[in-house]
């Protein structure tokens, strides 16, 4: 908003009655306009309490990948990341990611359910949902601003007016400013509510598109449906954002039952792996004996026992290492092609200091993953560098240059680099390693100052030196 606004400039009574508090009134104009055009700037996952791991995120992607093809997303353009959070909820904040919270994946009974929820994400992303709304925010921030405007406006004329004439045209100022606000929040809620529906059918084409049923959406929000009469402080965050009004719940029901796909079901296989995702999550998030209590001696499954070996891990205690390595080890035997068995009992080494040992395992990991699982990379090369064996140096340095091809923004494998580098004495590329290790974390200051470090040694023009430059030069957008 410009001063030469007319609803602005031509306020009755301003200029002659109130010339500080108009040019107050300017310079919180332009803050605002500051902040709503801060707004569309893309949101980092930096802040959020993410969690990775190689066999829950190709599961995720197992789910996601069909759905965002039929949508229209390409391969690889969109990442599921995990948030560590036990309330049920997912959202996007732009067309580059959909975060998805621990609490929905470990209640999620089926993999349909979760499927269902990436594609109603998926929804929003390919329908530029988000881009709408924060535009549509900007612009009703003006409007909130113009309308605040009228009513101190109205305000001011009735307090330089007097008497009671003065008091009801300051009460119709008040009018104006909520009311405005009201008229605003009700406009943004119906639009939002419009959005949630356009991604209802989105999502339900794109299962379509793919043969598989949206039972799992259906139930998803009808559990959620229920919560639109409690309070936002008593709702779930997904039933907050994802408003389930009943006429919009009657025709997602209908197109869910009239689709050819309605009784199609996972297969075993996938719901295997779908169960021993969520025993894996309650395992390293949950307390040990809550784990234990959900998934009992008695219960013989895969899942009950991968969750009680890293129960029995966490508990600690003279025989906690002891306990899960027995259990890991009798995973192992009953399916010694399983990668992530072999990982579990190297993270339960490494956890306990014994980095040599856990080697071994990682390397079998590794083997089993095809050599292509970064995380797991990363932990080998931890391993052993942890080790101190001179020989390992440029095999771990080999593994972690294979991680940061696969994963260029993975922070862990740039400080593990620049650990390794330090340990062979390359000093300048060390702090170049540990300046984009901080970079990617978003720790820019402390990025910017081994980045100017490793630049001062490095041949200038050199790829080395042009990406520290890029470093030292970066200006975070505001």
């Amino acid at each position: 908003m410009s001063e030469q606004n007319p609803q602005v400039a031509n306020l009755p009574g301003w200029s002659n009655h109130r010339p500080c508090f108009l040019a107050r009134l300017r310079a919180a104009t332009l803050a605002l306009i500051a902040l709503a055009t801060a707004l569309p700037q893309p949101v980092t996952a930096q802040g959020l309490p993410l969690i990775r791991d190689t066999e829950i995120e190709n599961l995720l992607n197992d789910y996601a990948r069909p759905v965002f093809k039929a949508a229209g997303l390409g391969s690889g353009r969109v990442a599921v990341r995990i948030v560590n959070n036990e309330a049920f909820n997912a959202f996007v904040v732009d067309g580059r990611n959909v975060f998805i919270h621990t609490g929905a994946l470990m209640q999620a009974q089926t993999p349909n359910e979760v499927i269902g929820v990436l594609a109603h994400e998926a929804g929003h992303i390919a329908g530029g949902h988000m881009a709408a709304l924060r535009t549509r925010i900007a612009k009703d921030q003006t409007r909130a601003l113009i309308a605040q405007i009228l009513g101190i406006g109205l305000m001011v004329a009735g307090g330089v007016a007097g008497g009671d004439s003065g008091r009801d045209i300051g009460g119709a100022g008040q009018s104006v400013l909520y009311g405005g606000n009201a008229l605003i929040m009700r406009g943004l809620t119906a639009e939002r509510r419009s959005q949630e529906s356009a991604a209802d059918q989105a999502g339900l084409g794109y299962l379509n598109t793919t043969g598989q049923s949206g039972q799992g959406m259906l139930s998803t929000f009808e559990r959620f449906a229920g919560q639109e009469l409690f309070s936002d402080q008593n709702r779930d965050p997904f039933a907050r954002t994802h408003p389930v009004a009943t006429d919009r719940l009657a025709r997602l029901r209908q197109l869910v039952e009239a689709s050819p796909f309605y009784t199609v079901v996972d297969s075993p296989e996938l719901q295997q792996r779908h169960d021993m995702m969520r025993a894996k999550l309650s395992g390293y998030i949950e307390n040990p004996q809550t784990v234990l209590n959900r998934y009992p001696a008695t219960d013989q499954s895969l899942p009950a026992r991968y969750a009680r070996s890293v129960a029995r891990f966490r508990m600690g205690g003279n025989s906690g290492l002891e306990n899960a390595l027995l259990e890991s080890d009798q995973l192992i035997k009953t399916d010694p092609k399983n990668p992530y068995f072999w990982e579990l009992k190297a993270d339960f080494l490494q956890k306990s200091g014994k980095w040599t040992q856990s080697i071994p395992f990682l390397r079998k990991a590794l083997q089993l993953s095809g050599n292509d699982a970064p995380l797991i990379s990363v932990q080998l090369a931890q391993g052993m560098l942890q080790s101190k064996q001179p020989e390992l140096l440029e095999e771990a340095i080999a593994l972690l240059r294979k991680a940061i091809n696969r994963e260029g923004e993975n922070a862990t494998a740039y400080n593990m680099l620049g650990q390794a580098y330090y340990d062979k004495g390359l000093i300048p590329q060390a702090e170049l390693a540990r300046a984009q290790g901080l970079f990617y974390f978003g720790a820019i200051k402390q990025a910017q100052e081994f980045a100017r470090r490793a630049q001062g040694a490095l041949k200038p023009g050199s790829p080395e030196w042009v990406k520290a430059d890029d470093i030292v030069n970066y200006k975070p957008q505001t």
